[in-house]
């Protein structure tokens, strides 16, 4: 078994991966606001977390990782959405629209995951499922002193807390001193968060002690992760941006409500994500989600492949010509490994760099260098380790028909080179060049690639 290493954001050192129990090893992911569709950027860290639930299922067997990724569907710019709606004239009451919003972009999320060939989770609970759990939570908090409740709010009490701004690496002072923090009459201290808000009669909300309302965001998660995975589990994760302060309410609730448990014993956090070296805004115009790229032709495979050139822990930026890169390779390694039946492991290169804190660019790099050496099968079983070649992901690759025109050239070379006589080959090859097809020809056979210039009616008229 390889010995996983993870850099702990808690510790803020790699460390080797220890299970709490190596039958059970328990991971937890934040998961979207499903308000609308998904940013390029909110792909990030499901790529990464797919690429360890695999991994862990390699190491430990798939029957002992339990994969645990939420849907908050329980918010303001949810409630707002399902508003909207309805001023607009959409049929309904506003809890039905906010409830078909929610389920619309549970729908959207799925197929957009899917489509960059993430594999589901084991669980996806949703918050409003998870409203009971909440309230008994809430209640232990009050009950060991850590939260109060004022004017129908409860919130948590973070200075009851010693150890807050531990995972954050920051203190209490030094947060209100650099952060802007709401204040309001009904907080003790401006860093206490809510845990329980009131709602209005039209706003959804759910009976409790503290009268009708709704949960704070940072309470979903604790209630959930602990009804599912037990007050103590090994990973806990997400952008770096839920840090603080999702993150670190996360541990403090959950520390004071469990007090004899740990909580998640390793944090990771993946960087943010760039396009053409700009932070992705709309007034940059560089604003785009996942679904823009896939209806624009851009192969979920594509965008998989691009993401996992760049290390989780550093920032990541979408680029057109990375796009092409991971394009003409996968068109490369699919022709390679065509028919063929993949290795019963994968390879020792590729498994030892993502046991080294999920170094999926190492990994694509060893990828590289099997295709260079002809180990297809080896090629193929690593690959797949990462989501990558896989059966159901490659209809993308015959979109252009290509594969055909590279088998007809390949019998046309393999006669030119018994008969001396390369005219056909080169005429062909003039053919392709003049239809935007890059043609490379070598011991590996005849691979073909759409190229600067590509003109889909011009290879059809080839065929």
């Amino acid at each position: 078994m390889a010995k996983i290493k993870l850099h702990n954001t808690k510790s803020r050192v790699k460390e080797d991966f220890t299970p709490i129990d190596a039958s059970n090893v328990r991971i937890y992911l934040c998961g979207p606001t499903v308000y609308d569709r998904a940013h390029l950027g909110n792909a990030r860290n499901v790529i990464m977390f797919d690429v360890l639930n695999r991994v862990l299922r390699h190491e430990y067997g798939a029957d002992h990782v339990t994969y645990v990724r939420n849907f908050t569907d329980v918010d303001d710019k949810i409630n707002a959405e399902g508003l909207r709606r309805q001023q607009a004239g959409e049929p309904g009451s506003l809890e039905e629209l906010i409830h078909q919003r929610t389920e619309e972009t549970i729908a959207w999320y799925h197929a957009d995951m899917d489509a960059l060939g993430n594999l589901r989770p084991d669980h996806e609970p949703r918050a409003t499922q998870y409203i009971v759990e909440m309230v008994a939570m809430i209640e232990r908090l009050i009950a060991s002193g850590h939260a109060y409740g004022e004017q129908g709010h409860v919130l948590f009490d973070v200075r009851s807390y010693p150890a807050y701004g531990q995972l954050s690496g920051r203190s209490v002072d030094d947060m209100i001193a650099g952060a802007r923090v709401e204040v309001a009459p009904y907080k003790r201290d401006p860093m206490d968060f809510v845990l329980w808000k009131p709602s209005d009669a039209v706003t959804p909300g759910w009976d409790s002690p503290w009268g009708r309302g709704r949960p704070g965001w940072h309470i979903e998660c604790s209630a959930m992760s602990q009804a599912l995975l037990g007050p103590s589990f090994d990973i806990h994760g997400g952008g770096s941006d839920l840090t603080f302060p999702h993150h670190e309410n996360e541990v403090a609730q959950s520390c004071c409500a469990n007090p004899d448990a740990g909580f998640a014993n390793y944090w990771l956090h993946n960087e943010m994500l760039q396009v053409e070296g700009r932070k992705m805004s709309k007034s940059l115009g560089n604003f785009f989600t996942v679904r823009d790229l896939l209806d624009q032709g851009v192969p979920g495979e594509v965008i998989r492949f691009v993401f996992l050139g760049t290390h989780y822990r550093k920032t990541m930026d979408w680029t057109a010509e990375k796009a092409a890169q991971a394009e003409a390779a996968l068109r490369k390694w699919r022709g390679f490994v065509e028919g063929i039946e993949p290795a019963p492991n994968p390879l020792g290169p590729v498994i030892d760099a993502l046991s080294d804190d999920l170094n999926t660019a190492g990994a694509l790099a060893a990828l590289h260098v099997a295709a260079g050496q002809g180990d297809y099968t080896g090629l193929l079983a690593s690959a797949r380790l990462m989501g990558l070649l896989e059966d159901g992901m490659g209809d993308w690759v015959d979109a252009y028909h290509l594969g055909g025109l590279g088998g007809r050239l390949e019998v046309l070379w393999a006669a030119a080179k018994q008969s001396k006589d390369f005219s056909a080959v080169d005429a062909m090859k003039a053919d392709l060049a003049a239809a935007g097809v890059l043609v490379q020809m070598g011991r590996d056979g005849v691979v073909l690639t759409p190229a600067a210039g590509f003109d889909a009616a011009k290879v059809e008229a080839l065929k």
